[in-house]
């Protein structure tokens, strides 16, 4: 990857700012003024945005951190102590003109980080997946091959890597094989099945759960990977005192025809050629508070964004997480399922 896939004019949109941090899969870019080093923007600083203004059509410079942290040629050589002492995810390196002649990224391992987000995680396991037949005609959901692991174990693997050790699976449909696999697998962390007898719908099934938890729990479809830092996400939850922090992507997608828009006289209003149209949308993860188990009707259907649309009716504090659309890998259809296949052997 070359210098300039890390560069972004700061008259460029957020949208494309962040296709860009998509692109070369790293956490922060740098912000140009005809050419010079000027900025910098992460996703934490896009995220931010996001939840303080609610306006996702911004432009690279109204959100860019125009202090950033960088370091001449001569001081190369100290970067990786200067990174690990602010904390920043890369540094520009820049000759006497102010141009980045290199740049240094963030390494994890190199710098020992251990996670410990050590929290309940319950992952939602009881569904048909009838959209994603013929699969689901022989195997649950939960363990549809994606490479060489089930969906649910890819899942369960990445909350480990992070610090997780305890999780709870709902079961249903063909729960009996889920139970089977999960016995022959040799594992380093704890998994308690839930028995969903009758279909309780994505939220009913947490009233199973009932005295189980004292603080805080992930909940997660079973058909999603989220390639994020968790503890980051925990952290934002417990800060902002929320009740349900739901995680959401923020997706850009380009309308291939021209859209038309028309008068109360039926007249054209406006012409717009195959514009974009940029939005967040609910992952299927969330972090949720056990009030929301205890104050659960017993044995009733019952989707989670209902759950959540009673709270927000009744004022309590239900807040977003927005992270990158490449971040949100979905096999919820057949076609998903294919791009996500894709997308994890390319990781390895």
């Amino acid at each position: 990857m070359e210098i300039k896939d890390f560069l972004i004019d700061e008259e460029s949109t957020m949208v494309e700012a962040m296709e860009q941090l998509d692109k070369v899969s790293k956490k922060i870019i740098f912000v140009t003024r005809n050419g010079k080093f000027i900025a910098a923007i992460t996703n934490g600083d896009i995220r931010r945005w996001i939840l303080k203004k609610g306006n996702i059509d911004a432009l690279v410079k109204d959100i860019a951190n125009y202090k950033p942290r960088y370091l001449m040629e001569s001081e190369k050589s100290t970067a990786n102590e200067f990174m690990k002492e602010h904390f920043i995810e890369g540094l520009p390196i820049l000759n006497s003109e102010k141009e980045i002649v290199s740049i240094v990224l963030w390494n994890e391992e190199e710098f020992g980080i251990k996670r410990t987000l050590d929290i309940p995680v319950v992952i939602m396991a009881g569904g048909l997946g009838t959209r994603l037949y013929p699969y689901t005609k022989i195997l649950p959901k939960p363990l549809i091959p994606i490479g060489e692991m089930p969906i649910v174990e890819h899942i369960i693997n990445r909350f480990v890597k992070q610090g997780g050790k305890q999780f709870h699976l709902i079961v249903n449909h063909k729960k009996n094989m889920i139970k089977a696999y999960f016995n022959e697998v040799n594992k380093h962390y704890t998994i308690d099945f839930i028995d969903e007898d009758e279909p309780l719908g994505t939220g009913g099934g947490l009233s199973l759960l009932k005295g189980r938890f004292k603080s805080a729990f992930v909940l997660s479809n079973c058909d999603i990977l989220i390639k994020e830092d968790y503890e980051k996400i925990y952290k934002y939850h417990v800060e902002n005192k929320n009740l349900i922090t739901m995680v959401c992507s923020l997706k850009n997608i380009k309308i291939p025809y021209g859209v038309i828009e028309i008068n109360e006289n039926g007249e054209i209003d406006v012409m717009k050629e195959k514009p974009e149209i940029s939005f967040l949308a609910n992952t299927g993860m969330y972090i949720v508070e056990p009030k929301v188990i205890e104050e659960m009707d017993d044995n009733t259907k019952i989707g989670f964004p209902d759950i959540i649309e009673k709270y927000k009716s009744k004022g309590e504090k239900i807040s977003v997480f927005p992270i990158s659309e490449k971040n949100w890998l979905d096999m919820g259809q057949l076609d998903e399922m294919e791009e996500m296949r894709r997308k994890l052997e390319n990781e390895e």
